[in-house]
């Protein structure tokens, strides 16, 4: 494919050439097109050459992708085919580019296939910070499963309450009769007649 600039200010003698082929893919078990090489010529010249990397669909697709571009920020899809030709001295960057080789219908593009990949920063970042809410989620859970009631810490846990038995012969000795108004009492003369356990 050529895009010629035609009468356009200064690019008039520029010429971008894209150079697509088709292969058979039998694990795919259909055409699959690649963008191999792009071509910049000026006044019929050829000053840089890029080779393609990444760039292929189904032939009976297009393809679509943001940014392609010779630049590490657009993750330098068009990589110089030499180090020692012109092509270091281009930067090329396509921008909201689609492409379609063959079995173009109609003159509009088909289905297009994305350059973006699965696992894009975007996407890991999600998945990582899904991972850590799973995590958090599991972490709560694992805690309220095993929190104990409060109930359990006020249950009597010890034997009730009882007072040491003693024998009626000692409790002679302990308890003293008083006299008040014609009613029988007694006092304890020993304080210290049992002991109280909780």
């Amino acid at each position: 494919l050529s895009l010629k600039f035609g009468d356009v200010g200064n690019l008039k003698g520029l010429v971008i050439r894209l150079l697509l082929t088709t292969s058979y893919y039998q694990l795919s078990v259909q055409n699959w097109f690649s963008l191999h090489r792009l071509q910049l010529l000026y006044n019929h010249s050829v000053q840089a050459t890029f080779n393609a990397t990444g760039i292929h669909a189904p032939a009976t697709y297009s393809f679509h992708c943001e940014h392609v571009s010779s630049l590490q920020r657009y993750d330098a899809l068009l990589i110089p085919s030499s180090a020692n030709d012109l092509s270091q001295l281009w930067e090329v960057t396509f921008i909201d580019f689609q492409i379609q080789g063959f079995h173009v219908q109609e003159g509009h593009f088909a289905y297009a296939r994305d350059c973006a990949s699965f696992f894009s920063p975007a996407i890991l970042m999600g998945l990582v910070m899904s991972l850590i809410l799973l995590l958090v989620l599991a972490y709560a859970l694992h805690m309220l499963i095993h929190l104990k009631s409060l109930d359990r810490h006020y249950e009597c846990k010890a034997s009730p309450a009882y007072f040491a038995q003693m024998k009626h012969s000692d409790m002679g000795d302990e308890k003293e009769p008083l006299r008040n108004s014609g009613n029988e009492s007694y006092e304890l003369r020993n304080q210290q007649f049992g002991k109280l356990y909780i």
